[in-house]
């Protein structure tokens, strides 16, 4: 009995030898392409207990290949063996297949379109961070926070971010069936969204009575900073002095365009966010420039749960050098760095490789950033258009609490102080409002009681530099927060 099994099981043997050292090819390969890549860090030398490992999985490769009822191609079950192992690190890593990632690296044309959402996962369920404004999401009604449990007839639970956004995506002028469930919901719900181009007005302005400029920033895309110059420039024209900066449900974008925005209300070179990572190529400064000087209006920047990423960048930065006051609720705590490692097959890994650092020294991953005037947002008239019934009561005391990037299960895990490189932007950009600034009616404050609050503070805003003068400090700072409710 015993040779028999040992006969039988020769043939696998041998196959496990085989597959076995050819994992041991790739593993070299990949430490060569790491050094190519950090050519000037000395590469931990691997684990015994890595290759023991390694045959473990030659070994159950070969057996599934050899006794599986049906004939599986080896290529499917490595596939699913990479996105296991991606799956088991933070949410914002992920394996790109040759044809994701090219898609990835190949501009927009027209021929796929998007829903205009900024999605994640959290405990195995696609959870929107943010719509963004004019997009079709929007248009219908998608909100931060949505759960989506469904596309088409697809379960999202425990679908990685990758398969989710393969299935968004699609011909433009193609619908696709999303059911969301929300807390006020009390069943599931279907959307219909139309795919389309997302074509998004980065930059656009307002004027509140008459001296109150006010800039909304939707997505920090290619040409954000150069918007942001067009729309500073007309508002002064229109003689204001003071700003609202609204950083509501900006998803993020482009670091780089974080980093210029927020040079823009600087006076002098500064800090404005740092990188940590487990190598020197991954630790990088970026400060304001020294040789142009900032707008300097009084200004104020509204924030909530769906602020994340790049916004996040710009209102930590601008409260640890007392710039500006932030108004409204936590943002979403999304403070990683994202890096893109092309590999030998056309496929390529986003891996997730630092942190990001505000000039004090507080962590934006998981911690987000806490408002110096706390106010939550209301929204009656939203809540009573949702089945035309009166279900506010409840929601109104969870409004806005958006789900955050500690919520996402597996998130990196942030810190509390110490002692890069952001993905492209997936949204075209157009040029800022075309249109003059306007002075807008109260009714459009009414809607908002967070805009309302902003126009209110800076209305008083001598009256207000007055009481912190008397208070020694010039603006609330980081660890003194207000709670306007």
């Amino acid at each position: 009995m015993l040779g028999g099994t040992t006969l039988n099981l020769s043939p696998v043997g041998k196959k496990i030898k085989t597959v076995f050292f050819r994992f041991l090819i790739i593993v070299t390969i990949g430490m060569i392409s790491s050094q190519v890549l950090y050519a000037d860090e000395d590469l931990e030398e691997p684990k015994p207990d890595t290759y023991n490992k390694l045959k473990v999985f030659s070994e159950i490769l070969s057996l599934i290949e050899s006794n599986y009822v049906e004939p599986l191609a080896s290529d499917t079950m490595v596939d699913g063996a990479i996105k296991g192992m991606v799956k088991a690190l933070d949410p914002h890593t992920s394996y790109l297949p040759p044809v994701s990632y090219k898609e990835m690296q190949v501009q927009t044309t027209g021929k796929f379109g998007g829903l205009g959402i900024e999605i994640s996962i959290r405990d195995g369920v696609l959870t929107v961070v943010s719509p963004i404004e004019g997009t079709p999401a929007f248009k219908v009604g998608v909100k931060p926070g949505d759960k989506i449990i469904k596309i088409e007839d697809e379960s999202t639970l425990d679908m990685t971010l990758q398969d989710a956004v393969s299935l968004l995506r699609g011909e433009t002028g193609e619908p696709v069936d999303i059911t969301i469930f929300r807390e006020s919901f009390k069943v599931p719900k279907k959307f219909t969204i139309v795919r389309d181009i997302i074509k998004v007005r980065s930059v656009v302005k307002k004027l509140y009575k008459k001296d109150i400029g006010y800039i909304k920033i939707r997505s920090f895309s290619k040409n954000t900073s150069v918007d942001l110059d067009k729309a500073l420039e007309e508002l002064g024209q229109e003689g204001i002095t003071k700003l609202i900066l609204d950083l509501r449900n900006n998803p993020g974008g482009l670091l780089n365009q974080a980093v210029e925005v927020t040079d823009r209300f600087l006076n002098r070179e500064n800090l404005i966010v740092y990188t940590k990572g487990r190598s020197e190529d991954q630790n990088m400064r970026f400060t304001s420039h020294d040789k142009v000087a900032g707008v300097s209006y009084p200004l104020i920047i509204i924030v909530n749960g769906g602020s994340a990423s790049a916004s996040e960048i710009v209102a930590g930065a601008l409260q640890d050098l007392n710039r500006a006051v932030i108004l409204g609720t936590q943002t979403f705590g999304k403070g990683s760095v994202q890096t893109i490692m092309p590999l030998s097959d056309g496929s390529a890994l986003r891996l997730t490789t630092a942190r990001y650092y505000t000039p004090s020294g507080r962590v934006i991953q998981e911690n987000g950033i806490q408002p110096d005037i706390i106010i939550e947002r209301t929204l009656v008239d939203e809540l009573k258009k949702e089945d035309g019934k009166q279900e506010e009561s409840k929601e109104k005391t969870r409004l806005r609490r958006f789900l955050r990037e500690k919520d996402l299960k597996k998130h990196l895990k942030g810190k509390t102080s110490i002692g890069g490189v952001e993905q492209n932007s997936k949204t075209e950009n157009n040029n800022t409002d075309k249109e003059t600034a306007e002075v807008v009616n109260n009714k459009d404050l009414l809607k908002d009681n967070q805009l309302q609050q902003a126009v209110s503070l800076l209305s008083g805003w001598e009256v207000m530099k007055k009481m912190f003068k008397n208070l020694k400090i010039t603006t609330p700072s980081s660890d003194s927060q207000i709670s306007m409710n």
